[in-house]
């Protein structure tokens, strides 16, 4: 490849910042005169990788000129948007590649609100939260399954910030929100005069997101009538816009999110197969709340920096015996509320009670919800979805229990109760 010497127009914004990922979370420098990067520790940024040089590169804020970036006659060179440099203006969201480590250069600080939702003390939560750096830089359709309130909307936010289309709009739709009637039209535009009303042609999500990312949230919501025309879309990266007679090619990466089971939706014929495995390339499964409490103390505090109040111990403790229905977003709801109606005191326990509303299922009726569970036919169903999992997964209880949206432990034990034997679905 040719070594090139890349010239760009002046940009003279005031903070530059440089962002990675490491360890699993992100982190942040902001550059002040300059920063340098390589293998020798004298460096302010020192990376332990042999594909990178002891001095390899440099970033320096010249006055009226903008951030500049500098390879240092490193031996394997220095990459700005795939493309080896000498010298180069650094623009707003850069990609810089030197050895096997990527940057992203920025005008604007990264917020905190982004780095909570990145790395956890929960084991099993924080492995899925390890592949967030690679899943961001493939251009697979990723399906965000999980309770309402658990941030997956902030982690499709997060896909989008960290891939290479960041430099592109990230368009949301969300299925639930929408009429039968309007939601083709919303995916795919439409022409002047194509349905009574449409006054003037508009283009839909996927030519708006061109480039960039689409999310659909609550995909479990779409009708069924429109889920061959998304899997058209999706298989051959075209759309037809509504009255027209012309095909257009689309560039977009699909990050779809339910609070649903899918693969109970597939197995009620309520959602397709072929959309569902389509959608369904990577994954991530925000747990509740109350399954990953060792994070309670963290988010607790974040929020309440963003809200400047505070909690006393022992509110603190009555806070963890409350079962958090409605999850992170209940959590933050209940300090925004704390701020709200005692403003400027250290919150005690005896305002608690004014702060959490009761969850939304009385534990009588959690009862009669359980008891409902033990009748014949949601049992059948019960066993037939695990089946099918277990089919489509080769036996694999890990991914099943992934699939199913339940605790690895949980399944074993009606894996047990249905009589059901693993080994018979291994290829």
């Amino acid at each position: 490849m040719l070594t090139q010497k890349i010239r760009t127009k002046e940009n003279k914004q005031s903070y530059g910042f440089l962002r990675w990922s490491e360890n699993s979370h992100i982190e942040q420098r902001e550059i002040t005169s300059f920063i340098s990067i390589g293998r020798d520790t004298e460096n302010i940024i020192t990376l332990d990788d042999p594909c990178i040089s002891r001095r390899h590169c440099r970033i320096q804020k010249k006055e009226n000129e903008g951030f500049i970036l500098q390879d240092m006659d490193s031996r394997n060179g220095t990459f700005l948007n795939n493309n080896r440099v000498i010298k180069a203006l650094l623009k707003n969201n850069d990609r810089i590649q030197i050895g096997n480590k990527e940057f992203t250069f920025s005008f604007e600080r990264f917020d905190n609100h982004w780095h909570i939702h990145t790395k956890s003390k929960n084991p099993d939560w924080n492995q899925q939260l390890e592949t967030l750096s690679n899943m961001a830089k493939s251009n697979m359709p990723v399906l965000i399954t999980g309770p309402s309130g658990t941030g997956k909307e902030m982690l499709a936010k997060l896909i989008h910030r960290y891939s290479h289309r960041s430099k592109n709009p990230m368009i949301s739709i969300n299925c639930s929100a929408l009429s039968e009637s309007l939601i083709e039209s919303e995916f795919f535009g439409h022409v002047k005069g194509s349905y009574t009303g449409a006054l003037n042609s508009r283009k839909g999500a996927f030519m708006a997101a061109k480039g960039g990312s689409l999310f659909l949230d609550e995909i479990g919501d779409l009708p069924l009538h429109l889920q061959p025309k998304l899997l058209r879309a999706l298989e051959y990266q075209e759309i037809k816009a509504v009255g027209s007679d012309y095909v257009t090619k689309t560039d977009v990466r699909i990050i779809a999110a339910t609070h649903q089971s899918l693969a109970a939706k597939v197995a009620q014929n309520t959602f397709r197969s072929d959309l569902y495995f389509r959608l369904h390339v990577l994954s991530l499964s925000p747990p509740h709340l109350r399954d990953r409490m060792e994070d309670f103390d963290d988010l607790l505090h974040f929020f309440c920096n963003e809200y400047n109040i505070s909690f006393s111990p022992k509110a603190i403790g009555l806070l963890k015996q409350h079962p958090w229905p409605g999850n992170i977003r209940e959590l933050k709801n209940t300090v925004a509320r704390a701020k709200a109606l005692f403003s400027g005191t250290v919150v005690a326990t005896d305002k608690i009670k004014q702060l959490l509303y009761t969850p939304i299922l009385t534990m009588e009726k959690q009862t009669e919800a359980f008891k409902a569970l033990q009748m014949p036919v949601i049992k059948k169903i019960e066993k037939d979805l695990i089946i099918k999992a277990m089919t489509l997964h080769s036996g694999n209880q890990k991914k099943v229990a992934a699939e199913l949206q339940l605790p690895k432990s949980t399944l074993s034990e009606k894996i047990r109760k249905y009589d059901i034997n693993p080994k018979e679905y291994k290829n």
